[in-house]
């Protein structure tokens, strides 16, 4: 019945969209038509940038989009990528959560906000990519909503793309009939299609298509270091937000970027689990059927093309795209809530994990007692899979003379009945977007003047490549020596990283 709900409440807005005044804009393919909010934002809903991947034209690059005539109505979001039904989980509300439905592979669209479809605007240009593990998502979860962040005087872009097995399936017949010879990364080379249908279009919404930031969360932030760090986005964006994510150490199952010949046998495993001898085969298959069949995780792969070689190799030889970086973690990437364990247990598993090495670890993460160890813990999961990758990202393109500005989100979201996970993994979005509105929380003032200076913050740098602004604690920039961050917690501010001592340790253990 939730579930219903929420989708009950998806088509009243889209009702809502419908009756509100039209705005018009010229695309390289034909007119694209949106509407004007209550605020004078223009919205533009489910714009195609590619032809939909489907029948042949799965697991295959994305096709160029085919001109229409008329005026192409783009008022809701298109379908979210093929995947098994978001469900709310932990703190994961609904609004944390992309709509139930719908679903379908033909998920090859973006949305834009702009205050002005004038081509003379010039305005900063976010586009965000949305996280889900690679498994799953959309542009349509509510807490992405541009409205709020387009008011302060930038274009808000966000995009679908292919995930799961249909974003990172590699085999070898679908090597070896790509002119690349590669296969296994169609999901980013979605994004680097949306970026560039952004680079020629976004003009005409008001956009500077030289002021280009990508930005993500999650798996989001993964895809926007990799592509950071693939020849093929070169030139599309100049600045990246990178929220909880990257590719640099062990630890995490999202991030190991294998070989390209390694996920091709892989495929060959998931094939036969489908009942099936070949990409033709499979390709006769039902989306769904094929998703009912997926037991792991389908991430991005060096294939020699998107990504020619390992991303710390990439950066470490200075061959990744220029840019300028703000990156950052939160505090309880998994939530204040784990499960319990002992002082004991809590040895154990680290000693298992780091064998002779445990002693360095455990001598990082010390728990006190009982009562510490479960936020120990915490802290040790939540740097192993989020912290550490951003960290090791800042300290590399520091080094390599980049400018870097980096933060730790640390405010706890409302709790929604007797659920509380703190600062947990994907708290920061709402923040960062100015969306509190969306939830039915019991907000305090200081948790408005969190997003308003936070959002803030991402605008200035957005435009400007600085986050700085008038009344706003000055933010410092990051190096690898002084490790000056900003702390976003009750008073913002400008602090040392308190825990950098315990992510060296981790990063001398777990780097490639």
């Amino acid at each position: 019945m939730k579930n219903w709900g929420f989708v009950i409440l998806f088509l009243l807005s889209c009702r809502v969209a419908i009756a509100q005044q039209s705005s018009v804009v010229k695309t390289n393919y034909g007119l694209v038509e949106g509407y004007i909010t209550p605020s004078k934002i223009h919205v533009f809903k489910g714009v195609p940038y590619a032809a939909p991947p489907v029948g042949e034209n799965r697991w295959k690059a994305p096709m160029p989009l085919v001109s229409w005539k008329g005026k192409k109505v783009c008022r809701i979001y298109g379908p979210n990528a093929m995947q098994e039904k978001p469900a709310p989980f932990r703190g994961y509300t609904v609004e944390f959560l992309p709509p139930v439905a719908p679903i379908s592979e033909d998920c090859l669209y973006l949305n834009i906000w702009t205050n002005s479809a004038s081509k003379t605007a010039k305005k900063g240009v976010l586009v965000w990519i949305h996280g889900g593990a690679f498994m799953g998502g959309g542009s349509a979860v509510p807490i992405y909503d541009g409205e709020a962040l387009a008011k302060k005087g930038i274009v808000v872009v966000s995009i679908n793309y292919r995930v799961n097995v249909f974003g990172f399936l590699a085999h070898s017949e679908l090597s070896a009939e790509s002119p690349t010879k590669s296969s296994g990364n169609y999901g980013l080379l979605d994004q680097i299609a949306a970026l560039r249908w952004v680079k020629e279009n976004i003009q005409n919404f008001g956009g500077d298509p030289n002021n280009i930031t990508i930005a993500g969360q999650s798996a989001g932030s993964m895809s926007v270091n990799c592509l950071v760090s693939s020849p093929l986005a070169a030139g599309l964006f100049q600045k990246a937000i990178a929220e909880s994510g990257a590719c640099f150490t062990s630890g995490n199952p999202l991030i190991k970027t294998p070989s390209m010949q390694q996920e091709e046998q892989e495929g060959a495993n998931f094939l036969k689990k489908c009942n099936v001898s070949s990409i033709k085969e499979l390709r006769a298959l039902p989306a769904e059927v094929i998703v009912q069949n997926v037991k792991r995780f389908f991430a991005p792969v060096i294939d020699g093309y998107v990504l020619p070689e390992a991303i710390p190799a990439i950066v470490a030889q200075k061959k990744d795209n220029p840019i300028i970086l703000l990156t950052g973690w939160n505090e309880y990437e998994g939530g204040k809530k784990v499960p319990p364990t002992t002082l004991n247990d809590f040895q154990a598993s680290v000693e298992k994990q780091f064998k002779e090495n445990s002693s360095k670890v455990l001598s990082a993460y010390a728990p006190i007692n009982d009562q510490d160890v479960a936020v120990k813990k915490g802290k040790l999961e939540s740097d192993l899979i989020f912290g550490l990758q951003n960290y090791t990202w800042a300290n590399l393109h520091s080094k390599n003379g980049s400018k870097v500005y980096m933060y730790r989100f640390a405010q706890d979201i409302k709790p929604k009945g007797d659920a509380l996970y703190g600062a947990f993994h994907t708290a920061e979005v709402p923040f960062a977007f100015d969306n509190l509105k969306f939830f039915n929380r019991n907000w305090e003032q200081q948790d408005h003047q969190m997003a308003k200076a936070m959002s803030s913050y991402w605008v200035n740098f957005v435009k400007n490549g600085n986050p700085n602004g008038a009344s706003l604690p000055q933010w410092q920039p990051y190096d690898s020596e002084k490790k000056m961050i900003m702390m976003f917690n009750e008073k913002p501010s400008a602090v040392s990283l308190p825990d950098a001592g315990a992510l060296d340790v981790l990063y001398s253990l777990l780097k490639y």
